[in-house]
């Protein structure tokens, strides 16, 4: 079946006469707006747009923020309250019971950040209440041009799945993306609220959107809600544990323990001053394996049982995690895991797609202000620490100069830890209905697992 243009969806909406509403779009300019007067039929659609260029202007009309930004979550919320606010009170006398009213809003930075907040609020039927969906989006194309036209089809497909699709969560997504270049644009969060969006999940929607490769990462807080990685992250120290959690083991948790008990050490900070992170990816080119939204979700209910925030990405390599952090924070980054990874890291197999090959990767990885901390990888016959794994002799200089520089440290010594348990340990005790397996997962999440 042929996808609609995004010119073919914009008049559709501009003939169905029962939506009506208004545009207010900051920094882009009126990108969306503009496809609705290209497709003609407008003004069955529009009863007004409003893009406030000048800061003063835009303070005026919304007031300021305390962050003093123009590109935020809150600007967007203030934007939908006080134009959806201004439709109702002007318009629902006159029109209200045939009408659903509407307001589409946006705050955008194109050219250099490159990322912007969309939403919609909208009612269901004439005089119902308001349903809302917003969500931040970053601009990957190069150009100015490209960035504000994707932005455009990104808008216009927001309206058509709020006003269409939006009964079966699939059907939403399947149009959100129409016309739309794949990695022209990287998802970070979508939201909803009303009563129409009761049936979505909102973590394994998101989970979806990394899934299909709209979004690069999606988080999850420690107390199982979405969060916007670079508001939840912004100037703060992070460590980043990565790994399977296919369940979560007692070894996780102590690899999680000494993580944070060096890190802070390492930089003199406070626990408060520390956010640590599950990491995981859906596609792990390493194992060869590929999770569903479904499998990602329950491993991330593991996570939040236990008070940990969960990281969802589709990054195959380390260094890719890293640039995706720096987005939000320059400060201090770990990242741990075990000692059995080091030929992996190392492996030059995994870097052929840079010019640089494996020293340009671990170069973007490494520096003054990230480590990759190594927890050692204990069995009854051996235990692998930086000092016991030797690397293959063309990249054995290279290793040696990150460990000379303490670029890659270890975090624990094999006398100060027990064998090391892995999720596939588990799974294996469960399959032979072996009740042992209790003793190596932790008692929070054994009615998951």
């Amino acid at each position: 079946m042929r996808t609609k243009t995004t010119q073919e969806k914009a008049l559709d909406i501009n003939m169905d006469t029962l939506f009506y509403g208004s545009f207010a779009e900051i920094g882009a300019g009126q990108e969306v707006a503009r496809q609705f007067f290209q497709a003609g039929l407008a003004s069955q659609t529009i009863a007004l747009t409003i893009s406030a260029y000048d800061m003063t202007f835009s303070d005026i009309i919304y007031g300021k923020e305390k962050s003093g930004r123009y590109v935020c979550k809150p600007r967007l919320e203030k934007m939908l309250d006080k134009e959806y606010s201004k439709v109702i009170s002007r318009l629902a006398e006159e029109r209200g019971k045939q009408t659903c009213f509407f307001s589409f809003a946006d705050t955008v930075s194109t050219g250099t950040k490159n990322h912007g907040w969309l939403g919609l609020r909208f009612q269901a039927k004439p005089s119902g209440e308001p349903q809302t969906v917003i969500f931040h989006v970053r601009l990957l194309d190069k150009h100015r041009l490209q960035q504000q036209e994707t932005l455009s089809r990104l808008g216009v497909n927001l309206m058509y799945s709020c006003f269409y699709e939006r009964k079966n969560p699939d059907d939403f997504l399947a149009g959100l993306f129409d016309q739309i270049k794949p990695d022209s644009i990287a998802i970070d969060i979508i939201d909803f609220s009303g009563d129409e969006f009761k049936k979505y999940d909102p973590i394994l929607f998101n989970l979806k959107l990394v899934h299909q490769g709209w979004s690069e990462a999606m988080l999850v807080d420690e107390t199982g809600n979405l969060q916007n990685p670079g508001d939840y992250l912004y100037e703060k120290s992070l460590l980043i544990q990565r790994g399977a959690y296919n369940p979560v083991t007692n070894t996780h948790l102590d690899i999680y323990k000494h993580g944070l008990e060096h890190f802070k050490k390492e930089y003199n900070l406070k626990s408060q001053e520390v956010l640590g992170v599950f990491e995981f990816i859906l596609d792990n080119r390493i194992k060869g394996s590929k999770l569903t939204p479904e499998d990602a979700q329950h491993r991330v209910q593991m996570i939040n049982a236990l008070g940990i925030p969960a990281l969802i990405t589709r990054f195959t390599l380390f260094y890719q995690v890293k640039e995706f952090i720096r987005l939000s924070t320059a400060k201090p980054l770990g990242i741990v895991i075990s000692a059995a990874y080091l030929d992996k890291l190392f492996d030059i197999n995994f870097y052929l797609d840079l010019s640089g090959g494996l020293l340009e990767g671990l170069g973007k990885l490494l520096g003054r202000f990230s480590r990759i901390y190594i927890y050692p990888h204990k069995t009854n016959e051996v235990c692998i620490m930086t000092k016991s794994f030797f690397p293959k002799p063309d990249v054995k200089n290279i290793y040696n100069h990150f460990i000379e520089n303490k670029n890659i440290q270890d975090i624990a010594g094999c006398d100060e830890i027990n064998e090391y348990i892995h999720s596939d340990d588990v799974n294996k005790l469960i399959k032979r209905k072996d009740s042992s397996w209790k003793k190596l997962v932790p008692e929070k999440i054994h009615s998951l697992v």
